[in-house]
């Protein structure tokens, strides 16, 4: 018999070259999958968006071109990890990356912390934008000549001016809808970090912005609350918009498809909708407390309020949790995640909680794979026996509850993600039902009859199509006397007004520092209501106009619409005068609460943390909160830690600290390093470092492993002193 005919390497080598023989091609072909990425999803119903995606692949590709082979395998690698991450965070939240989290994204551990477990919201374009990346990087280029460069240089200002044009003629669609990710990042760090005029004038606040607002008529015909103080029950959900409530997208008159919450909307047929609710940032941390101090959270990424708070201890002390223990209440905070993330275990407490909670409450929770925290239905069962142990005692109750099983990757199971398409309408359809569940069970264990419950959301992971919806809040309000209320609460309200309407509900007197307006009264004159997601500032007058401040420089004004709603093709251009008033004004809300030139921000206390066997995500099994600071330029800070090993392995404990600013890993400072510990040993490291310019979400992440090991956090101290 003949031997089947071999194929030798010199053979198989010149297939290969020539199957990726020289051509641009290869090249372009990663750069236009967002193009052809967005045409499938969207169509022709984008074209600012489509013109930025061809400008941004032109201006990759020359530059790819030209650059040599190793550079050019550099740049498309950054490519890829920066439009798969974008796509990730457009598909959880729907905006791009601003220059602040574009470091971040560009962050290769940060990138597989985010995506753990693999569930990617786009797992074709990612793999495919992989695979095309592959093969550009390999492929041979052929020889460079002017011909493209010239032709590139003469394309990308008509593709920019087009762009313009477009945008201009369109200011309706969402930045998401009008800029490719890496366009609009330029764009972004091209603004700076401020918007508006250094010099701009100093502006005083309206009224509504610097004081409650109780001149409203009362809806309750008496306030019974007054004589026999129910309880309160607040549910915090995590990223949840007004959108999904079936009622009250049909009442703000948005006729885009979304996800809908209609086991809630069924369980809950005597609550009074609130529509017009707006989430005044993103981050978590700044939502929470927004709703329990009555006040804006800041509108720029400096540190939290709630971290400002340490240094604030009168407004502190005028929050809603600190209010009602001080009347009588029994104050508890419950929350489905760890609590060292963004320190909520001192932010809570310093609010006025007695009893704080995180996830380590939970000791029956189902294992799963997700990373951050239990699913929603863990927590509401235990929630539920939660309150079944308020309930035995004879004092009335506040508990504020979060979950946050719908936060990015979604806590899911495959059956869901099926039966739902995708793994977000998977994790909200189960919140759906646990929370359905769960308010049935108060029902038919006659909880509502004596307690207040409203339900809202910490921020808003807004909707596909839907651009605004970022600020688009959510709030059902059920009190034992719903039948006295309407089922629709009309006017504009926001989280900020949360801690008003509960303390004007009890009858109690309303703080100084508290803003804001009460859901239980009747307002007939408008007011200002502010946000700031998704790259815009998002300003609503008490004349009536919406102004709608975008990163890319555009400032437009329509009139008699609110930030909640549909945008009319009706608009004008801001006049630069009132757009630095504005803007002014957000920078003084955000400054109410700046303290002392020196202040002293402490992140523990003699919390107890068990760390993993192994280190297994930096941002999970991080033991300290103290996240997303700001530094003034010229400031010092000096960071002291003192911690014990109560259990630990032979070998002992190690531990690490590592500093991250906008999740970049700061290498410029050295903080001392930890010794092994043993069982029974302390530690303590002090350390200063002094910054020349102004650093922002700057964080400490404290990170340690043994088999069985406990340590106790005796001390994490930051002091910043502003003196230069």
């Amino acid at each position: 018999m003949n031997a089947p005919p071999t194929t030798s390497p010199g053979r198989q080598k010149r297939t290969v070259q020539q199957a990726l023989r020289p051509t641009w091609l290869w090249l372009l072909a990663p750069l236009l999958l967002p193009l052809f990425w967005r045409l499938w999803g969207s169509g022709l119903n984008q074209p600012a968006g489509l013109v930025s995606d061809l400008a941004t692949a032109a201006a990759c590709f020359l530059l790819c071109w030209y650059a040599p082979r190793p550079l050019r395998g550099l740049l498309l690698l950054c490519w890829l990890t920066f439009q798969i991450s974008a796509a990730e965070l457009a598909g959880a939240v729907q905006r791009l990356p601003s220059w602040q989290d574009g470091i971040y994204l560009l962050d290769p551990s940060f990138v597989r912390n985010s995506l753990d477990g693999f569930h990617l919201f786009a797992p074709w374009f990612a793999s495919v934008m992989s695979v095309a990346t592959v093969v550009a990087m390999v492929a041979p280029r052929p020889r460079c000549s002017a011909k493209p460069l010239l032709t590139g240089l003469l394309a990308l200002p008509l593709l920019l001016a087009l762009h313009g044009s477009i945008t201009a003629a369109q200011p309706d669609q969402s930045t998401l809808a009008r800029y490719q990710a890496l366009h609009w990042l330029i764009a972004d760090a091209l603004a700076g970090n401020d918007w508006g005029r250094a010099d701009a004038p100093a502006v005083v606040l309206p009224a509504s912005l610097r004081r409650a607002d109780l001149a409203g008529q009362p809806l309750l015909a008496t306030n019974a609350a007054i004589q026999h103080r129910p309880n309160v029950l607040l549910v915090v959900l995590e990223g949840v918009p007004g959108i999904f409530l079936p009622d009250i997208r049909r009442l703000v008159g948005e006729q885009t498809p979304a996800l809908e919450m209609k086991e809630l909307a069924s369980a809950t047929p005597e609550a009074m909708l609130v529509p017009d609710f707006v989430a005044h940032s993103h981050q978590t941390i700044r939502g929470l407390y927004a709703i329990h101090c009555g006040d804006f959270s800041k509108l720029s990424y400096d540190t939290p309020k709630a971290f400002e708070l340490q240094s604030a201890p009168d407004r502190a002390a005028q929050c809603l949790p600190a209010q009602l223990a001080e009347h009588g209440w029994q104050t508890h905070y419950l929350q489905g995640a760890p609590l060292a993330f963004m320190n909520k275990d001192q932010a809570m407490p310093t609010m006025g909680f007695a009893h704080v909670y995180g996830l380590e409450w939970f000791s029956e929770r189902v294992d799963t794979d997700f990373i951050w925290g239990t699913t929603d239905d863990d927590f509401f069962r235990g929630a539920s026996r939660y309150i079944q142990t308020l309930q035995q005692q004879n004092e009335p109750w506040f508990l504020s509850l979060l979950t946050v099983a719908t936060h990015q990757p979604y806590a899911a199971d495959e059956e869901a993600i099926r039966r739902y398409g995708s793994r977000r309408a998977a994790a909200i359809a189960h919140l759906d039902q646990a929370l359905a569940r769960f308010i049935s069970e108060l029902r038919r264990n006659n909880v509502l009859k004596d307690t207040l419950v409203l339900i809202t959301s910490d921020e808003s992971h807004g909707a596909e199509g839907v651009g605004w919806a970022n600020s688009w809040g959510l709030a059902l309000v059920v009190p034992p006397e719903s039948h006295q209320l309407p089922r629709v609460k009309p006017g504009t309200y926001g989280l900020v007004d949360i801690e008003l309407s509960i303390l004007d509900y009890l009858g109690l007197p309303i703080p100084e520092g508290v803003i804001g307006r009460s859901l239980f009264r009747d307002y007939h004159a408008p007011r200002d209501m502010v946000s700031y997601t998704g790259g815009f500032l998002r300003w609503q007058t008490a004349d009536g106009d919406l102004y709608e401040c975008s990163r890319d420089g555009s400032c437009r004004v329509w009139s008699e619409t609110g930030i909640v709603g549909p945008r009319s093709a009706s608009f004008s251009e801001a006049p630069t005068d009132q757009t630095d008033r504005l803007v002014a004004m957000a920078r003084q809300l955000d400054r109410n609460l700046a303290g002392a030139p020196v202040k002293t921000l402490r992140f523990a206390d003699g919390q107890l943390r068990d760390l993993p066997e192994t280190i297994t995500n930096e941002w999970a099994d991080n033991l300290v909160g103290a996240q997303y600071l700001d530094f003034p330029e010229g400031s010092t800070v000096h960071v002291s830690i003192a911690l014990q090993a109560l259990s630990a392995p032979p070998d002992g404990v190690s531990l690490k600290l590592i500093l991250r600013q906008f999740e970049h890993e700061v290498t410029a400072i050295v903080p001392p390093s930890f010794p092994v510990l043993h069982q029974g040993e302390t530690c303590s490291i002090d350390f200063s470092f002094t910054n020349e310019q102004a650093r922002q979400a700057f964080s400490f992440h404290l990170i340690g492993a043994g088999r069985d090991a406990r340590i106790q956090l005796d001390r994490f101290d930051v002091t910043i002193d502003s003196r230069g």
